[in-house]
């Protein structure tokens, strides 16, 4: 991003000083509103262009991640200088944007520097926005780069937190099918969680736990993960370890398994969440191994991952200097919804041996296959693991139960050394005694699972899958269909082609339009997808708000139709 069309100049109809809301032969509001951003919209087609034009060498391979993360921070400046601007020119507000040129390789998160990384010697410029200021005068360096990345990554759900769609009291908000939360259920579970056998209080549960979580949790965890993953033998207590969420856990796994620069492998598209994760505490670098989105002879399965990619990554991350520690998988799959064969696993994890790389494998939609022809196959069901000492396994009830407000996640390994390290992180991550107990009743409870939540649960995904694909049909849309996890993994390319044919190519622009009539999608590169057009679709959802934000959805697209039929005859005019 160091191309001279990197620079983005703004309007000088004023000068430094003068307020927006000032008339006269000074620019108005609007017009410089409109021309930041057309001019940054340009900027991102010519960007786009320049990625599509150039060869994935291995460099290039490794600076995607980091240029994916900048161009979302240069999509976050651009919606929030637009707000800003529009709310100078309604409300008369005194903005003053300064004349010189604004580098974008120097604005990370609204007016940050970039990492130091990158680019040492880039300025710090900022924005008349006094919580940007505040946040580079007092922070360091490594909390700069915190803060823009949590801006950049967490935006949308800061704007659907301020304005949540409800049926009764806010028809008009947000409805948020990007957030891959599960409240198909969340009667049944209400409703468990508020028996009597739940509401127990003990001094034990008041004071500070065991940094690995409560032995009767550990103890019960071990018995659930035995039964429901079907291990051959009764997993131990002791090589679990809960923490509050599975991020918790994956956080404090790269810690402890990586130094700073240190790298996993990870196939993409994949969960975005722990992109963020990664880089938050351990400064760990992600290796991607990019699937195909098209069938071929040999592969006919979209998306579909080889031992063969992985050696190759590997190859190339090696020949540049980078140390590999591990792989990362996840089981089913996010955001794809593919349930690896357990000769699938068998052959990741045999690939991991040979070149000594750990396994951390997250399973956290193991109870969340409703297709009855798939069969999940869990790593702690193998008779034996290649190399056991370097196999982790991620779950947590956020996803299979809906309650992820509970904050639990569970790390079950056989390496001791591994367990005794993540659980010093339960000093920082521990989950409070009280919801402890609750989720040890719940976990123990197998005859209520089993007869009234999971047949009425996977029911529930079954409908609810069926209407947002039936719908995704009678639109002409291709999605991946998978039968498991809460989401579906749908192209839009069509819809960015409308875009191009407009004169607009660029997929922040669609789920703009998104946002814009407040519904909000997963973008493809959010799980470092390296073809545009890709959005994840959560479906797990009332069917209330399932229809609503389908609604909201053809309302977009029938938009982009009528603009192009708007566009196509003024371009034959001026021909």
């Amino acid at each position: 991003m160091s191309h001279r069309s990197d620079t983005v100049h703004l309007p000088c109809g004023q000068m430094r000083g003068q307020g927006l809301g000032n008339q006269g032969t000074h620019t108005q509001p609007v017009e410089v509103m409109l021309h930041v951003k057309g001019t940054l919209e340009k900027h991102m087609v010519q960007l786009v262009a320049m990625r599509q034009q150039q060869d994935l060498v291995p460099e290039e391979q490794r600076r995607h991640q980091a240029t994916g993360e900048q161009e979302a921070l240069l999509d976050s400046l651009m919606y929030q200088l637009v707000n800003l601007l529009q709310s100078g020119a309604a409300g008369g507000l005194g903005l003053q944007p300064s004349c010189p040129s604004l580098d974008v390789r120097g604005v990370v998160g609204g007016g940050q520097r970039a990492q130091s990384s990158r680019w040492p010697d880039q300025p710090v410029h900022q924005r008349n926005d006094p919580e940007a200021t505040f946040v580079s005068q007092h922070l360091s360096n490594r909390g700069i780069d915190i803060s823009a990345l949590f801006q950049a990554s967490f935006q949308d759900y800061k704007l659907y937190q301020g304005d949540k769609y409800d049926e009764d009291k806010n028809t008009l908000g947000f409805i948020n099918l990007g957030i891959s939360e599960n409240k198909l259920c969340l009667d049944l579970m209400t409703e468990r969680l508020s028996q009597s056998d739940m509401n127990v209080i003990e001094d034990v549960l008041l004071q500070y736990p065991d940094w690995s979580g409560q032995p009767f949790l550990r103890e019960e965890v071990a018995r659930f993960l035995t039964y429901y993953c079907k291990a051959p033998a009764r997993l131990d207590p002791e090589n679990v370890v809960v923490l509050n969420g599975c991020c918790s856990v994956f956080s404090t796994l790269a810690m402890v398994l990586c130094d700073p620069g240190e790298a996993f492998l990870t196939p993409t598209p994949f969960y975005g969440g722990f992109a963020f994760s990664s880089h938050l505490y351990s400064k760990v670098e992600l290796i991607l191994v990019h699937l195909d989105s098209e069938s071929t002879a040999a592969h006919p399965r979209l998306f579909q991952l080889t031992v063969d990619k992985l050696e190759q990554a590997l190859l190339e991350a090696t020949l540049t200097g980078k140390k590999v520690r591990g792989l990362i998988l996840i089981n089913p799959q996010n955001p794809l919804g593919d349930v690896y064969s357990r000769d699938s696993l068998k052959e990741y994890l045999e690939f991991a041996k040979r070149y000594s790389l750990h396994v951390i494998i997250d399973e956290i939609y193991m109870l969340s296959v409703f297709d009855e022809s798939i069969t999940f196959h869990s790593i702690l069901s193998m008779e034996s693991l290649p190399d056991p000492n370097r196999t982790h396994v991620i779950w947590g009830t956020s996803k299979d139960f809906g309650i992820s407000g509970f904050r639990f996640g569970v790390l079950y390994t056989q390496n001791k050394k591994v367990a005794s390290a993540v659980s010093s992180f339960g000093y920082l991550h521990g989950v409070s005694g009280i919801a402890q107990y609750k989720l040890y009743r719940l976990l123990r409870d197998r005859e209520w699972i089993d007869r009234v939540y999971l047949p009425t649960y996977r029911s529930r995904l079954q409908r609810a899958h069926r209407y947002i694909t039936k719908k995704l049909k009678a639109l002409g849309i291709s999605f991946l269909n998978r039968g498991s996890g809460l989401y579906v993994w749908i192209n839009l390319k069509a819809c960015l082609l409308r875009l191009w044919l407009s004169s607009v190519l660029r997929p922040s622009l669609l789920h703009r339009r998104f946002l814009d009539n407040k519904l909000i999608l997963s973008r493809g590169k959010t799980y470092m997808c390296k073809e545009p057009g890709w959005f994840r679709v959560v479906f797990a959802d009332k069917p209330l708000r399932l229809k609503q934000a389908m609604h909201r959805f053809y309302q977009v697209l029938e938009t982009q139709k009528l603009e192009l039929r708007v566009k196509q005859p003024e371009s034959a005019q001026c021909e």
